[in-house]
């Protein structure tokens, strides 16, 4: 069987309170090895730590997603550097910004950002990025950390943009959007390979086609992975193998 692994679900959140168990061991039968999960605030924190603790292939990243950054994320980073402190964490994740939903914490978010860069710098970890609406400033403040490694998660940008990100050693996560007609990820995955592609659902959001629309979930990886081999031509054993390498690597489990 072919080792997957899901870099970036939310499998801690209510989505899943009634078949956690189920849609793990779902995606165990269907070759998903370990699931990363990604932290958003501290209203999560407790159930994401919990998940952890209750499955052995899933493990906890620790950040301040930029849809939580506020008028008080201070209490937030302060929090964040507490737990790290305390226990290990794979990545600091998600962080970034968000141009989509809301502007009125820009300012915010970029500090929040930079704050957690230099957490994930001075406690030797990636970061995983989220940049809905503001690749390009993401990358700008990217540019400021030399040395950082990381990834672009849900990378749904042009070319141009992927080669800058490659260019800094970051990786990309791509995700079901490669699946969505009119994405664009087809020509980008065509150009950049996959040598720095890590697979991953951001479950229970963007299911891939035939799932779209629908909750999605870790066993899902499979299709994103067969989407993936058909446009670069590539059978799908090898895309499990170079992309679960990428992000034993990535995470520090390799």
């Amino acid at each position: 069987m072919i080792h997957f692994i899901d870099s970036h679900a939310h499998i801690y959140l209510p989505e899943f309170d009634a078949d956690r168990f189920q849609i793990i061991a779902g995606a165990r039968e269907r070759g998903v090895k370990e699931i990363f999960m990604p932290a958003i605030d501290a209203s999560t924190h407790q159930a994401m730590m919990q998940v952890e603790l209750e499955f052995e292939d899933c493990y906890a990243m620790m950040g301040l997603h930029p849809c939580s950054v506020g008028a008080g994320f201070e209490k937030e980073l302060e929090l964040i550097e507490n737990y790290l402190q305390q226990r290990s964490f794979v990545a600091i994740g998600e962080i970034g910004l968000d141009l989509f939903w809301d502007k009125t914490f820009i300012v915010q978010q970029h500090e929040a950002f930079r704050q957690q860069v230099k957490l994930a710098l001075a406690y030797n970890l990636p970061v995983v990025i989220h940049s809905r609406n503001a690749i390009d400033e993401c990358i700008e403040v990217i540019k400021e950390f030399p040395g950082v490694r990381g990834v672009f998660h849900c990378f749904s940008g042009n070319i141009e943009q992927a080669m800058s990100i490659l260019d800094m050693g970051l990786m990309l996560g791509i995700g079901g959007v490669v699946s969505f007609k009119n994405a664009g990820l087809d020509k980008v995955i065509a150009e950049t390979g996959i040598s720095r592609v890590i697979l991953e659902t951001d479950a229970p959001y963007l299911a891939p086609v035939p799932f779209r629309g629908k909750r999605n979930e870790p066993a899902y990886i499979e299709h994103i992975a067969q989407k993936i081999a058909g446009i670069i031509e590539m059978p799908v054993e090898e895309v499990g193998k170079l992309t679960t390498s990428n992000a034993l690597k990535l995470f520090n489990k390799a």
